[in-house]
Order: C-alpha cells, then structure tokens, then sequence
C-alpha cells in the first residue's frame, strides 16, 4: 500500500508563561478496544469522546470491513452494531493500519478467533515493526499465517481458527498488546484461556471485556504481576462507553507547563488508571507540581481534572518495574529530565526499540542535537540535567508522532527554537495538537 504525504515541518520558540484548561483528545487505548468490543458484541453499543485520530478511524474502517455497522454520530460519538463473537465476515481488500501497531495487533487477535482470512498492512513505519511475538501464541491457539514479509513483518496474511483452543500464555515481555491479543481471540475458544504477567500492563481490555458481559478474573502472580482468566464464547452485550482523556497524550502539555516559566494549566477529565500514570508518579518525585482535581469513575475509569504549574525539576531514577505503566512517555520524560537539574536514569527500556521507531535511540538523538547531555547504557536512557536546554537542533522524527511532539515541547522551553522535519504524523494520536498548544500560548509555527 502507498503511503505518500509531503512532510509538514515545525518550529517551535521559547514561549511566554502557558495558561489555560483544555481537554486532550480521547485515550487511544480505549478507543481501539471499545471500537472492537462493540463489534463483537451483541446489539447497539454508543461511545462518546473517541479518540478520531488516523490510528482509531483505521480500526473503525476494519471493523466495517467484517460486517459490523460503524457509524459516526456527532464529535467523538460513535453507534457501533455489533455482529457477537465469532460473527466476523471475510474483509473483501486487505486493512490498512497506517501508522498504528496496536489497532493492527488487536484486530490481529479478534481475526485469529473467526473462521476468516484477512490481509494486514500499513505505513513504511509499521511495515518496520515485529509482528512474530504476537502472531506465535494466535497459532497456538490454532491461527495460520498464510503470508508474512521478512523478518516476520507487515504485509502478511492471516487465516483465522475455525476452532481456536484454549491456552495459557507467558508473554515474553511486558505487553498489553500481546496480552490483548491473546484475550480477543481467546473469546471465540471454548474453556478458559489463562495470561501470566510476570509484570502487570495497562488493563484496559480486561475492564473493558467485563463492562461487555464477559466471565474474566484477575488475581496476582508473582511480586509484580497478574494472572488473568478468561471463560471463552460468551454473548457480550452491547453497552455504552465514554471515553476518558488520553495520559498519553496529556503528557504534552503537562510537560510543557512544567518547563515553561510562569505556567499554569488545567487538563480537563485525564484517565488516571494507576496502570497508566507511571509519568505522574515519576514526575512528582522529579519535584513536579501536579494537582489531581474532582476525582471521578467515568465508564469503569478513574478521572480526574489535573493543574500543572511551572516546577523546579531535579533529576531521579526510574525504576525498570515502572516502564509498563509510562512506556510511551519516556521520549517526554527524557526533554522534561534534560530541564531538570541532576541526572535522571531511566531503567530497562528495550521496548522503546520497537515503537514506531527505535524510540530509544531516536530519544537520545533528539536531545543530542539540542545541546542535552544524553548517553545509552545497555537498554537505560541517561541524561545529566543542566537547568536549561540550548535548542536551535532539527529533529528528525522517523515518522513517530510522539517524538515529534516531544521535540516540540523542548522547543518551547529551550534557548533556542527546536524544529521537526516532520509533524503531519501527530494526526495519529492528536489531531489538534497544535491548536490546543497555541490556545494555551505556545510559539508553534
């Protein structure tokens, strides 16, 4: 598939104190599974505040592809008719996920528990990503991979099982896709289908799968991780699903305010899922003025309003063991720790090398070439804080939206103007980065 757009450079400069209370866009995560959730379900399901990033309206497309009704309502409102487990019709063309490897390993999934055959492609940058790990426990569970590029990537073939088994399942790595995956297949087998977590990631299928009428439980396993149960071939029922504001994509402009001199903002309805907000805790022990307002429930998730204020930030380690619940903010956590003061060590990072990019060695790129005192030691991420940071660098952002934004945000605090020489892929994840940035007063042109 062609994936041909002309690059849309940036520059952002230092920016007067930010000011504002804005809502960032829907959380990702959630908006991939309640989309495939109310697909396999029974009946009618309703879900406000979708994410409608490129990443999302892919999955919204593939599910339309196998039968299910997906309609688009109003903002962020979406009726989805479902067609149950196992109801999934054969796709006539192959899916195109674009830039995004968890709509693509979880339809993965729900495709490997039908009795279909469906084609999976994307983007250069998602062609470049492993899909071996994910695909090895969808064959166990009785899955065939029909045609696979080399080196076990994207373009590929999948014949789903017409009688998918039951497993149980140790990921090799601390992974809620791979975890996903396993689940949403696992729907169509009979029995139970168990998944060990050595160390626990984002829960949000599991919540999601109970708030749809599955049979799952979660008990803990080993000192850091989970054991998840779940009975196959129920009849999920349709429901209704809000979705909460994306962590994520709130790290952004809570960096911003954190480093901007003067600033004081308010992020409106944050998920605040403890499996997610690793960031959070990281920051506030960086010295991080962070303020968690009218903490509510909202769809089975824990919200809250969140004040950031301009912070004296001071340099910490970060322990491996967290790296699940913050593994996407790592490349805004290394600009927020190159503005601090002392030396932040950033612990077991090998999966930020299969991100959309190698994440970890584009991170450190990234503040080398702004003046940042970075190194890599093995898979940890080190970086020595001065206070300030020189800017004036172009930053290439191989086609990764959270580099770009986190490049970006480094502009807005450095000496000097940072540019990316690309920004069109934060359409990914946040379509309206740039307004909602520019209504709160940062320099972004």
């Amino acid at each position: 598939m062609n994936h041909i757009s002309s690059a849309s450079p940036l520059t952002a400069r230092r920016s007067t104190a930010l000011k504002g209370c804005v809502r960032v866009p829907g959380d990702k995560s959630i908006s991939h599974r309640a989309l495939i959730l109310s697909a396999l379900a029974v009946g009618e399901s309703r879900v406000t505040g979708l994410l409608e990033g490129e990443d999302v309206i892919n999955t919204a497309k593939a599910m339309r592809a196998m039968g299910s009704r997906v309609e688009r309502t109003g903002e962020g409102a979406w009726s989805v008719h479902g067609v149950g487990v196992g109801g999934f019709r054969e796709p006539e063309a192959a899916f195109d996920f674009g830039n995004s490897g968890t709509g693509c390993r979880l339809v993965m999934g729900a495709v490997a528990g039908c009795p279909i055959v469906a084609a999976f492609d994307g983007d250069a940058s998602l062609r470049s990503r492993p899909m071996k790990r994910v695909l090895d426990p969808l064959e166990r569970m009785g899955a065939k991979v029909k045609i696979i590029a080399d080196g076990g990537r994207l373009p590929l073939t999948l014949q789903g099982a017409r009688d998918p088994i039951p497993i149980v399942y140790e990921p090799p790595a601390a992974s809620a896709q791979l975890k996903s995956a396993v689940l949403l297949a696992a729907l169509s087998a009979p029995g139970e289908t168990i998944v060990l977590e050595k160390e626990a990631t984002r829960d949000h299928t599991e919540k999601m799968l109970v708030h749809y009428g599955a049979q799952l439980s979660v008990t803990p396993h080993g000192a850091h991780g989970r054991r998840v149960a779940l009975k196959g071939q129920p009849e999920l029922s349709a429901a209704s699903v809000r979705v909460p504001s994306d962590p994520s994509s709130a790290a952004f402009p809570m960096a911003a305010a954190l480093i901007v001199p003067g600033s004081d903002i308010v992020l409106e309805g944050v998920m605040t899922n403890p499996l997610r907000t690793g960031l959070f805790t990281t920051l506030r022990e960086m010295g991080a003025s962070i303020e968690m307002l009218d903490v509510r429930n909202e769809g089975g998730e824990e919200v809250a309003d969140i004040r950031v204020r301009a912070s004296q930030l001071r340099g910490v380690e970060v322990p491996p063991e967290r790296a699940p619940s913050m593994i996407d903010e790592y490349p805004i956590l290394a600009v927020i720790a190159s503005f601090a003061s002392g030396t932040t060590r950033m612990r077991g990072l090998h999966e930020l090398r299969v991100k959309e990019s190698d994440r970890l060695a584009a991170t450190a790129d990234m503040l080398r070439v702004n003046g940042a005192d970075v190194s890599i030691e093995g898979d940890d991420l080190i970086v020595n804080g001065k206070g300030a940071v020189a800017g004036g660098g172009m930053v290439k952002t191989h086609m990764d939206h959270r580099l770009a934004m986190s490049a970006l945000v480094m502009g807005l605090g450095a000496q000097k103007g940072v540019a990316v020489d690309d920004a069109s892929f934060i359409a990914t994840s946040f379509p309206d980065f740039t307004g909602l940035m520019r209504r709160m007063g940062a320099e972004l042109a």
